[in-house]
């Protein structure tokens, strides 16, 4: 791996948890990640100007995967406003970012792909697990089903499956995407970029329908507008900046794999943002939970 992608990912990592911050401090709701959202669709949209010509070349199952992924994107964001709204981020995050690892292997287990995962990738997802189960732990004795079964665990299981809905979706898409292109490896990240624009305007819109619809919810998002626009701009910016970081850092290492694993340095900057900034509170199995999680999704990433 070069200095150009080190540098690429931790400034990835540090953008991912730092927009995480900013919607748990805000008391983040699904009203605020739709204009975050929008405001990421607004900064992309100058990338038209260099490939307008992209959307109108786009096959139809492309087309259909991305309202499909978009419906998976806003599940993540709702589901992680209201696991941060209920508890800990320090426990939230690492939970939300961890879990989609597991829940792809079983995906991959279930459709018969077993011989293309590592005994690795296997010892991993035992340390991800081991990490669960000790993070919500406020004594190592403290093993009751009532640390997992709250708000903040299940929101943050529904914001994991949000998260490995559209991952596997987005990895169809762009295959599908980059082969209707016929370009090199090389000059495919634009096109990428592309796809991610019209991804937040589809999540937008499936966002939308959820506060919007509701005659309830719609002054609550006005509000977030007038008072929070700034905050929801600014978060926006990081989450579509992070998968940008991400795509130009591809460029520069030889394999995938070391991008997967280095960008989960985004966990421990998480819990530890959640404990020093937001003053959360930091029993040593909450740090060794941590710890283990981030072991077990290097291995995954390496393997």
């Amino acid at each position: 791996m070069t200095p150009t992608a080190i540098v690429l990912l931790l400034i990835s990592a540090a953008s991912h948890a730092t927009w995480n911050l900013l919607s748990k401090r805000r008391s983040s709701t699904a009203s605020f990640f739709l204009l975050a959202n929008l405001f990421g669709a607004l900064f992309l949209t100058p990338v038209l100007w260099v490939r307008w010509e992209i959307p109108l070349t786009m096959p139809t199952s492309v087309w259909f995967l991305l309202a499909v992924t978009g419906f998976f994107q806003a599940l993540y964001y709702i589901s992680l406003a209201r696991a941060y709204c209920s508890g800990d981020m320090s426990i939230a995050y690492p939970i939300a970012r961890s879990l989609p690892v597991i829940l792809v292997l079983i995906v991959t287990l279930l459709i018969g792909q077993a011989s293309q995962v590592s005994l690795l990738c296997f010892a991993g997802v035992i340390l991800i697990v081991a990490g669960c189960f000790v993070l919500p732990m406020k004594h190592y004795r403290q093993f009751k089903i009532k640390n997992y079964w709250n708000p903040t665990c299940l929101w943050a299981l529904s914001a994991a499956v949000g998260t490995t809905g559209y991952s596997m979706v987005d990895d169809r898409a762009l295959r599908i995407l980059k082969a209707s292109l016929e370009q090199s490896e090389g000059t495919q990240s634009l096109p990428v970029i592309v796809y991610a624009l019209f991804e937040a305007i589809s999540s937008s819109f499936w966002l939308s329908l959820f506060v919007l619809v509701p005659k309830q919810t719609r002054k609550p998002t006005l509000q977030v507008f007038r008072t929070l626009k700034g905050q929801t701009a600014l978060t926006g910016l990081c989450i579509y900046a992070t998968y940008v970081l991400v795509l130009i850092s591809m460029g520069y290492v030889k394999n995938v794999s070391y991008v997967v694993a280095f960008r989960q340095l985004s966990i421990p900057l998480g819990a530890i943002m959640g404990i020093v900034l937001l003053r959360e509170d930091r029993p040593l199995p909450k740090i060794v939970g941590v710890l283990t999680m981030f072991a077990g999704l290097i291995l995954v990433g390496f393997s």
